[in-house]
């Protein structure tokens, strides 16, 4: 029986197991290479999906053996152990225990470990050990590790831990083809089952406990720190990494680490828009093109405006915007497997400190500039709880990418352009620039205020190990791009697609005389002129009304939905028609609290379904939405009231 005394096959298993395909996890550090093995296993026979019941997101992948044989494989969040002090430690634990719904135990594991770095990573193989499951140990970095002058007996340590070790150079391939033979064994049960193996638990988490292993004498102290008592000789020690040394000599420096820090984070914003206009000009090109071909091939019916005016012009103004989040997930990609994050992370917590928040909040607040749904998931990794709330309810204000189309139009049509350090930066860039900086000083401000009353308490150490410098592989990018375009496009199919289907609905009833009324007269201006009372003061009618409670659903529905009430189609952000239509429906004034009122708001109804699930209740959820709506209502009205 495994953990937790429920019997091996008690869950009923996915569809794949059902057709007798074998489940093998993939477990070990944060940082060892796990998921770049798991990405050379699977390719891109894979997909991602959440748990029941929490929002850390799990990748399953097939892998396609030599043999014609296949495996299922789950990526495992990175962790350390599991005292389940974290979301990913306490789900680890139970997708091995056997406790998630719909997920069987495991057949087997592959047990993957940085090689440069046993001292620290060998905390989590008698963990694993002890679940007395087939395992494969995998001594990942094994390149590094004799480059660095290090190295390991892995037949020894074979012998006395009694499992299989392979090295590997997962980046490389290296060591592939022994984990493929390994998936194979377990494929065809040549491997021991987990009931001809005797039952064992995991050790409790508050127990001292002394590990002997042949690579490393270790001791787990009742806080889960990890004291080298002595090494024997199948162990030497590997070098510093030179390398590693060298830039962290610099990129850490007092003074030029935040410097470069700042510099790095310029460069990341100036690819966004510099680099993404091309693709983003030639997607509106094949969107506004295809639109008319279909249009001129079909008949002047309800069905042909549907197509064309309500899903084709709604959703391909939000496609529109992939470049942009490609390219910002692609230099966070790149920084995170670099190893610069963890660095960047450490420099931005002598910042956060002062604000109640620690060094790894830095991720999900950066990860917030691109989407803040990933970005609270991230937040998982922060230890300490009251942390972790703050982390949450402050993202949103991080600029996220769904806000780029609102501010690009507005700017466009209110700000004249004019130079003010020469070529290099113009008044339009800086009025971007300060919507950034807005949201920011709202989400340090809110920090601030939480952990000084709701949040109260004393912080958390900030401790992260900091992983050496490596190069970012092609593959790895490639694929993270893939998953994240894939996430994308589903979102704008799902929610957008039902946004801008209803709203063209609303625009034509009630019927008059068998035609669509004029847009004023419709369901939508009666919805819209509700509305309008409460936003009067803040320089809005009723159209921009209904622009804001569309983008409930998620903000950039909003250029759709002004295109389908003014009639203007293929309506996005450089749409020369949209802007002179809103330079004669807002003020000046007006204009500026449309562009505050966005940096404040929490108009993303994903946001609020993550958030709810992560903390468990609408208690938190419900307090963000309504502390957010006012503060955005507050910061348009002293907007439209001053300018």
């Amino acid at each position: 029986m495994p953990p937790g005394g429920r019997p091996a096959r008690a869950v009923e298993k996915d569809s794949a197991d059902r057709a007798g395909i074998a489940l093998v996890a993939l477990v070990g550090p944060p940082n060892a290479g796990k998921s770049t093995l798991f990405n050379q296993l699977t390719g891109l026979r894979q997909k991602v999906a959440n748990y029941p019941g929490v929002t850390v997101e799990k990748h399953f992948g097939r892998a396609r053996l030599p043999d014609n044989t296949e495996v299922t494989l789950v990526d495992l969040p990175g962790v350390n152990g599991f005292s389940a002090r974290t979301l990913d430690e306490q789900v680890t634990r139970d997708v091995l225990e056997g406790r998630i719904e719909g997920l069987p135990v495991p057949d087997a594991l592959v047990l993957i470990v940085d090689s440069t770095r046993l001292e620290s990573q060998l905390m989590l193989v008698d963990p694993v050990l002890a679940l007395n499951m087939p395992t494969l140990l995998v001594l990942n970095m094994s390149d590094e590790l004799a480059q660095r002058g290090g190295s390991v007996d892995e037949v020894e340590l074979a012998a006395q831990l009694g499992v299989e070790v392979v090295r590997a150079n997962a980046r490389a391939g290296v060591g592939i083809e022994e984990v493929q033979r390994f998936l194979s064994r377990v494929a065809h049960g040549a491997v021991l089952k987990r009931a001809e193996r005797p039952e064992r638990k995991f050790a409790a988490p508050s127990e001292a406990r002394r590990i002997e292993l042949p690579v490393v004498d270790v001791f787990v102290t009742r806080r889960g720190r990890m004291k080298v008592i002595g090494q024997q000789a199948r162990f030497r020690q590997p070098l510093p990494s030179r390398m590693t040394e060298r830039l962290d000599s610099v990129l850490l420096h007092r003074w030029l680490g935040p410097i470069l820090f700042l510099l790095i984070g310029a460069l990341v914003f100036q690819a966004i828009f510099a680099w993404a206009a091309p693709f983003m000009d030639a997607i509106e090109y094949v969107i506004a093109g295809s639109g008319e071909w279909l249009r001129a091939r079909m008949s002047d019916t309800w069905f042909r405006s549907l197509l064309i005016d309500g899903v084709w012009a709604g959703v391909g103004s939000v496609i529109i915007f992939l470049p942009q989040i490609l390219i910002l997930f692609l230099f966070l990609g790149m920084l995170e497997d670099s190893g610069y994050m963890a660095r960047a992370a450490f420099i931005a917590d002598r910042m956060m400190f002062r604000v109640g928040l620690q060094g790894r909040a830095f991720l999900p607040l950066l990860s917030g500039y691109a989407c803040a749904v990933p970005a609270i998931l991230a937040a998982r990794t922060i230890e300490d709880e009251r942390d972790r709330l703050a982390t949450i309810f402050v993202v949103p204000f991080m600029t996220c990418s769904a806000r780029l189309p609102v501010y690009a139009l507005l700017i466009a049509a209110f700000i004249p352009e004019r130079a003010l350090l020469g070529p290099f930066f113009g008044t339009r860039a800086a009025t971007l620039l300060g919507l950034y900086a807005l949201g920011a000083l709202a989400a340090i401000g809110t920090a601030f205020l939480l952990k000084g009353t709701l949040l109260r308490g004393k912080g958390a150490p900030f401790l992260m190990e900091l992983p050496p410098y490596r190069i970012p592989t092609l593959r790895s990018v490639a694929l993270r791009l893939y998953d994240r375009s894939r996430i994308f496009l589903r979102r704008v199919g799902r929610i957008i697609f039902a946004v801008t289907v209803i709203l063209w609905a609303l625009t034509q009833f009630p019927r008059i005389g068998g035609q669509a009324p004029p847009v004023d007269d419709s369901a939508l201006a009666a919805i819209g002129h509700v509305i309008e009372p409460a936003i009067a003061p803040l320089g809005f009618d009723w159209r921009i009304g209904v622009g804001l409670v569309s983008s409930l659903a998620a903000r950039e529905v909003i250029i759709g939905t002004l295109g389908t009430i003014y009639g203007i189609e293929g309506a996005d952000e450089g749409s020369m028609e949209m802007q002179e239509t809103l330079q004669g429906a807002l003020t000046f004034g007006g204009a500026i609290a449309l562009l505050v009122f966005f940096a404040f708001a929490l108009q993303c109804t994903s946001t609020v379904a993550v958030m709810r699930r992560e903390t468990g209740g609408w208690k938190w959820p419900a307090l963000q939405f309504s502390y957010m709506l006012v503060l955005a209502w507050v910061g348009a009205y002293i907007a439209n009231a001053v300018f």
